[in-house]
């Protein structure tokens, strides 16, 4: 067997600073990704756990310690005081989810939005379970540091399928969420000065600048603005037409 991949990598060049990706359909009909990176590729399954496999006879680490909690709440009357996550059981979790965040990286690159939302989704249902069950709020803190990251992803998927429609309302109203989203993670962390100062912040108030800035006028928003340069311009007969015009818009206009 050749293990050499060179001549994979000599027609595929790695872009500092770019993702580099590709999708295809693999040996077993399955569709695959590629991330080129310095040293090499990484490849993954575009479903299902990204590396292929089943820990422990599991779909996921994390399908795993799901069922062991339903099993202790079964034996405990449905208490799930005692259920804890030791440290190598939020470092399996945290493997696992690494897994996924290159993967939703890789379908943002790919546009496939959908499916950012699902992988995004599923870490997040993850490191709601860390919150809830880590045996410490520092072990807790060792997983979910990550969510601020990852809510930037999903809001980047959501409000772009959004633009691509031209619907400007909702894609503002999906970078609104996402930083609410961000900035209430961090104060539930008592950490709520890292808010304004984060990355992912000031990505997205700079991003709802720029979509605010482009999003068409409605009818009323372009007769309001005309009424405001009338005015300014001390053009009181046109002032007082485009009024008119205001008073007998629907209000839906």
């Amino acid at each position: 067997m050749n293990f050499d991949i060179s001549h994979l990598l000599e027609h595929w060049d790695y872009q500092p600073g770019q993702v580099v990706v590709r999708k295809f359909t693999g040996k077993d009909g399955t569709e695959k990704i590629q991330l080129r990176v310095d040293l090499g590729l990484l490849q993954m399954n575009a479903e299902g756990r990204p590396d292929g496999k089943h820990p422990l006879g599991y779909p996921t680490i994390y399908d795993f310690f799901q069922t062991k909690l339903y099993k202790h709440l079964a034996s405990n009357e449905g208490n799930a005081e005692g259920f804890k996550l030791k440290p190598e059981d939020c470092a399996k979790l945290q493997l696992e989810a690494l897994q996924y965040h290159h993967r939703y990286i890789c379908l943002l690159q790919l546009e496939d939005y959908d499916a950012v939302v699902r992988d995004t989704e599923r870490n997040i249902a993850v490191f709601e379970f860390v919150k809830k069950h880590a045996e410490s709020e520092e072990l807790t803190w060792s997983v979910v540091q990550f969510k601020p990251q990852l809510l930037l992803i999903q809001t980047r998927a959501r409000a772009t399928q959004a633009l691509e429609l031209n619907d400007y309302s909702t894609a503002m109203q999906f970078i609104e969420e996402g930083l609410a989203q961000i900035q209430d993670f961090y104060r539930e962390q008592n950490r709520g000065e890292m808010a304004e100062q984060s990355g992912e912040t000031n990505y997205l108030k700079n991003w709802l600048e720029e979509v605010s800035s482009k999003r068409p006028l409605s009818k009323r928003e372009r007769l309001e603005k005309a009424l405001s340069d009338a005015v300014n311009n001390e053009d009181y007969e046109k002032a007082a037409k485009v009024r008119d015009e205001l008073r007998n818009l629907k209000s839906t206009e």
